[in-house]
């Protein structure tokens, strides 16, 4: 979004203007919109006819949360305000709208008092104060940096729980290779090569088990309200890899859907995980939307469908900020993908980009 800058107008914030100010704006059929175009008392950008959320307290002497990001509905057009219910299990909603978290560790191992707590609260504090506040979250691992027969994986992943609590949405975590023993070759989980650690048993327990998952790999159905589309968010365990897992995975990817989404802690490039290769193997055997990964503690595209958001708290690599991803379904399909800024709630100009449901680049 446009950094606002107050003209003194009231209902003018540099190229945001009002409900009340006449606009360019286009008013999505069915809604009460204001003069400028917009709904919901969003305000309208001048220079790019897009409605936005109203800019926050002190910016403009404007109202609301201004989080950055908006409600896009593709050129002049105002996607509408999402609306659905989605729990442990999956759900219903009229457009999807949501947010993905990355890696959160302190810097050193087993250094529980040098937790991240402010970076992630924070996180989960601003995801819950977006307008709207999205029905879920995603995340894509490292949730403790602690060795693997310690005790420390267990005060780190409460810590990140009680940010987590912060949001009151869904909530949908994949496992990292800190959830195994920390290096990126292990594998947890039953009759594999590292077994059942205490950092895997604790994931296990205590992110997973308050939604009803007994593996570490799972898939969630968020559907269109109306029947318009479908979604399934198929979340890979790489370091809990399994034949198991492969045939699920096969079977699960076979499912046609309008939307798929793959969450996976290693991206492609790490490929010594040893779930990475295998996945990646399927996955080219089935359309997908996107491939949303962590374990790289920055935020950026690889390739035409990878997207790397691990900025949520562990020690960042190169100038980004910490922060999350917000994933928006425009109105024309397409889905548009944003990164948030934790400290500003401002999305990076220079980042935000749409792909169409196969994963091929929107306008």
């Amino acid at each position: 979004m446009i950094p606002p800058t107050d003209t003194g107008g009231g209902d003018h914030c540099g190229t945001l203007v009002g409900p009340s100010v006449a606009a360019g704006c286009t008013c999505a059929s069915g809604h009460a919109c204001g003069a400028n175009g917009c709904y919901s008392s969003w305000w309208c950008d001048t220079a790019t006819n897009k409605c936005h959320a109203p800019p926050g307290p002190g910016t403009c002497g404007g109202g609301g949360t201004d989080a950055g990001p908006h409600l896009d509905g593709g050129p002049g057009v105002d996607a509408g305000l999402p609306t659905g219910t989605v729990g442990p299990t999956g759900g219903t909603m009229n457009r999807l709208y949501f947010t993905v978290v990355g890696d959160t560790r302190p810097p050193i191992i087993n250094d529980t008092k040098g937790y991240p707590v402010a970076v992630i609260d924070k996180i989960y504090s601003d995801i819950a104060t977006l307008s709207p506040v999205p029905l879920f979250s995603v995340s894509t691992g490292d949730y403790c940096f602690a060795q693997a027969a310690s005790s420390e994986s267990g005060p780190q992943i409460d810590m990140y729980m009680t940010a987590r609590a912060k949001f009151p949405g869904a909530w949908f975590p994949a496992i990292g290779n800190h959830e195994c023993t920390g290096a990126v070759t292990s594998n947890c989980g039953p009759g594999t090569t590292d077994g059942l650690t205490v950092n895997y048993t604790n994931f296990m327990s205590k992110m997973l088990g308050p939604i009803g998952k007994s593996d570490p790999y799972y898939s969630i159905r968020i559907n269109a309200t109306d029947g318009s589309w479908t979604s399934k968010f198929v979340f890979v365990a790489a370091n809990a890899w399994s034949t198991a897992q492969q045939t699920w995975l096969d079977s699960t990817l076979a499912v046609p859907t309008t939307y798929t989404f793959v969450i996976r802690h290693e991206p492609a490039a790490a490929s010594t995980a040893p779930g990475v290769k295998p996945s990646e193997a399927i996955m080219a055997k089935y359309p997908y939307t996107l491939s949303l990964v962590g374990h790289t503690h920055t935020y950026g595209r690889k390739g035409a469908r990878e997207v790397v958001i691990g900025n949520g708290g562990a020690p960042l690599t190169g100038t980004v900020n910490f922060g999350f991803a917000l994933l928006s379904q425009r109105a024309d399909g397409a889905i548009r993908v944003d990164m948030i800024d934790y400290s500003t709630g401002a999305s990076d100009p220079a980042f935000g980009f749409a792909v169409h449901p196969d994963g091929s680049p929107a306008p």
